[in-house]
């Protein structure tokens, strides 16, 4: 019997956005994209969603996320994240997620964030998580630069590939690990463990859930770090329970909102 594991989707399973959307803001705001790609983005990001563990359509999504970063400074890109990760991601932590991150690391187990998103955000929220093990898409890089091809992308069977690679160096019983995501595009990945749990499930994956009889868990509360240490113990995941990264349009789309809206409002 090896050791067991936990092994977190990010985005609407811990927390509660997309951590590439969120910071679709200032990424506009640097020029690092531009409006034109609001709708292409849009489109990507609507396909993953639909098409899941499609393979064509994963492969587009792959694709278009390469040609969108290309040329892009990596070290922008880190520092765009380190200077507003606590203002974009920090208040969207579902407290039922960190207080059962902290339950795994109590009794003994290994924390790994996966997510679709690039690395330079997943491995700082995971910091921001106290968690140090993640598995993320990784970008090609030249000088300094994104060069347009993609050395790993972390999406479907993918992230069961990387999570078994995980396994053999760490020596993890994955018959006794646990696996959590919103998503149904993870069905791999929850099916590789023997302790999967839906969290926030669309459809698709609450009737798959329901067919396996997997826990379901709604996490409802998305606290920032500053209050779920001053009012410990955090919402019980217990009582949650009932029987969840490509793209920048609609952080886009929102800021851009945002903008007209405030230039349309009448001056004092």
């Amino acid at each position: 019997m090896g050791r067991s594991a936990a092994f977190f989707d990010l985005d609407k399973t811990v927390i509660a956005k997309s951590s590439a959307l969120a910071f679709g803001r200032p990424f506009y705001r640097d020029g690092l994209i531009t409006r034109r790609d609001v709708v292409k983005s849009a489109y990507a990001q609507l396909m993953f969603r639909l098409g899941g563990t499609d393979e064509q359509t994963m492969a587009r999504t792959r694709d278009y996320l390469a040609t969108l970063c290309k040329g892009w400074p990596v070290e922008q890109v880190r520092q765009i994240v380190a200077e507003t990760l606590h203002e974009l991601i920090n208040p969207y932590v579902y407290a039922e997620a960190a207080a059962l991150i902290e339950e795994h690391q109590a009794a003994g187990r290994d924390v790994v964030l996966v997510s679709a998103s690039g690395e330079e955000m997943v491995r700082p929220i995971g910091e921001l998580l106290g968690v140090t093990d993640v598995i993320a898409t990784r970008m090609g890089v030249v000088e300094g630069r994104y060069s347009g091809e993609v050395e790993f992308y972390a999406a479907g069977p993918s992230k069961v590939d990387a999570v078994g690679e995980l396994a053999g160096e760490r020596d993890y019983d994955l018959a006794d690990s646990y696996a959590y995501s919103d998503s149904y595009s993870d069905r791999p990945l929850l099916e590789c463990v023997g302790h999967p749990s839906v969290v926030n499930p669309d459809r698709a994956l609450r009737k798959l859930a329901a067919e396996n009889s997997w826990p379901v868990l709604e996490f409802r509360h998305p606290i920032p770090l500053g209050r779920r240490l001053r009012e410990r113990p955090a919402v019980p995941v217990a009582a949650a329970a009932l029987g969840v990264g490509v793209g920048v349009a609609i952080g886009i789309a929102w800021y851009g909102r945002h903008r007209r809206t405030r230039a349309a409002a009448p001056t004092a």
